[in-house]
């Protein structure tokens, strides 16, 4: 993924060259002050333009989705302090929750968990994300 940085608005708009992005006019994170709010990211690869069968790998695929963009305004998984998540399938859940564990263990963000029907069949899971600049475990 390529990302870029704009200035709009007193809002710092990281787009990671998505066409989803472009077309309906969204960023992958907005940062206003010292508050990030990630978009809902999937476990997309887009570097291979794969997307893993498993619920477990496209969750890991997912984090490190977030974590590039984090990483434009200087933050990491650390940073974040609210979680919305929403699982395709339910029997995806303890797989889910499992990776998500593994990437919060010490930050333990507020979070909450929904299961929806996501608009592309093979996603199983989808997460957007809130943090603070000045906030890290």
């Amino acid at each position: 993924m390529a990302f870029t940085t704009t200035l709009r608005h007193g809002r710092r708009l990281i787009s990671s060259g998505s066409s989803f992005e472009a077309a309906y006019s969204y960023s992958r994170a907005v940062v206003v002050g010292s508050h990030i709010m990630l978009s809902g990211t999937t476990g997309y690869d887009y570097a291979a333009e794969t997307l893993a069968g498993a619920a477990a790998e496209q969750t890991r695929q997912l984090f490190r989705n977030a974590e590039l963009a984090f990483a434009q305004v200087g933050a990491t998984l650390a940073n974040v302090v609210r979680v919305r998540m929403f699982i395709a399938r339910p029997e995806d859940y303890e797989a889910v929750m499992a990776v998500f564990a593994e990437a919060f263990r010490g930050v333990d963000p507020a979070c909450t968990t929904v299961q929806a029907g996501l608009f592309d069949p093979e996603i199983r899971v989808e997460m957007d994300m809130d943090a603070l600049l000045d906030v890290a475990a």
